[in-house]
């Protein structure tokens, strides 16, 4: 990272909230030496309290000053603002500046970053994998993004240098990068971390608006709390959320829509066996997630602060490549995938879940013989 002539190379966070807090902080406790970290809010009350929570160095208020000698500009808005940022800040970028964001979805951000700013500055999305979903710049955490994926999207024409800095940035604050195409991003980011926005919305507000609510409200404890702690999220970032990632949500909606037909037929049908297996199978599944997350076999080490040769080379060449191309296809993909998900089951190798779960439906079956005799 080059810095300026006083030795210092400055870090500036537009968008002092939850994650440019956090970010803040994490850098903070990395104990980077002679780095400089300004904050910019449009909420001034943000800025300052994101100072005094000691995230930044200090706040800038005047939007051209906080990023004219900043080296890299870290943009932590909601999606639609980040368009707007761009355009506000891309005459007072400094050569060789690195820009990235931390938005949710990808494809329009770097869409943006191509139409509105310089060529002489490098643009790579970011999304870290994290947060809560209460915002604001009090909640901000130093350890929030400890072991979480920080998807990185480089942007066209952005410099080995520029990609490193990113790799680097979030290797700072404790986030494993994760390399995607965008549009590879925000497919799988609807599916994991959008559908569940959405389904604590709807959730809570099915039994919000039921007559009967008072009574049901007293009895709703841990498992509709947790269920529906996304409802309270700050609704313009997950407005904006939807909003830029239309298609894919709508995709992803319509297959759970499938999937809860398939469970309430099961229990129209009274086809306890197979509820059970689906049951058992779920369970067991989500446990071997939760204590060890698949990883992808051709993801690039970042062992270290620095990023070995070999995997620029691999971003920029034939892999990136082939990403791209995985990604063009995903919506063809996936209909594949559903029209041939009843005939295939029996054709692909069985998981330990499916395993287990048939198990379970042999015994139920024994045991069912056993009554009639």
């Amino acid at each position: 990272m080059a810095k300026d002539r006083q030795g210092t190379a400055r870090i500036t966070i537009i968008g002092t909230g939850l994650i440019g807090g956090s970010l803040g902080l994490a850098l903070k406790a990395a104990q980077l030496e002679g780095i400089e970290i300004v904050g910019h809010d449009r909420d001034r009350g943000a800025a300052n309290r994101a100072e005094r929570a000691g995230a930044i160095d200090k706040a800038e208020h005047n939007l051209p000053r906080a990023v004219e000698q900043a080296h890299i500009v870290i943009i932590a808005t909601p999606v639609l603002a980040v368009r707007e940022v761009m355009q506000q800040i891309a005459e007072y970028l400094q050569e060789g500046a690195v820009v990235t964001d931390t938005a949710s979805t990808k494809a329009d951000v770097l869409r943006w970053a191509e139409q509105l700013l310089p060529t002489h500055v490098s643009f790579v999305g970011g999304h870290p994998m994290a947060g809560k979903e209460t915002p604001g710049v009090d909640e901000a955490e130093a350890t929030l993004f400890q072991g979480k994926a920080y998807c990185i999207c480089p942007g066209e024409g952005a410099t080995d240098q520029a990609v490193r800095s990113v790799i680097g940035l979030a290797q700072a604050v404790g986030a494993e990068p994760l390399f995607m195409d965008a549009e590879e991003h925000d497919q799988y980011a609807a599916a994991v971390s959008h559908m569940p926005l959405l389904l604590s919305t709807a959730l809570f507000n099915l039994v919000r608006s039921s007559p009967a609510w008072s009574d049901m409200a007293q009895m709703a404890s841990s498992g509709f709390r947790d269920a529906t702690r996304l409802a309270s999220s700050d609704p313009r970032m997950s407005h904006d959320i939807c909003v830029t990632n239309r298609e894919a949500a709508v995709h992803w909606l319509g297959r759970m829509q499938s999937e809860l037909e398939r469970l309430k037929a099961m229990l129209e049908d009274a086809r306890d066996e197979a509820l059970l297996e689906t049951l058992a199978r779920v369970q067991i599944e989500r446990e071997e997630f939760l204590r060890k997350p698949p990883r992808r076999e051709r993801e690039p080490s970042t062992d270290g602060t620095e990023v070995r040769r070999e995997m620029i080379d691999a971003l920029i060449g034939g892999w990136a490549a082939e990403r791209m191309r995985r990604a063009q296809r995903l919506p063809e993909l996936m209909k594949e995938a559903r029209e041939a998900a009843p005939a295939g089951e029996g054709k692909r190798p069985q998981t330990l879940g499916e395993k287990i779960a048939e198990d379970i439906r042999r015994d139920l079956e024994k045991r069912s013989g056993q009554q009639e005799k």
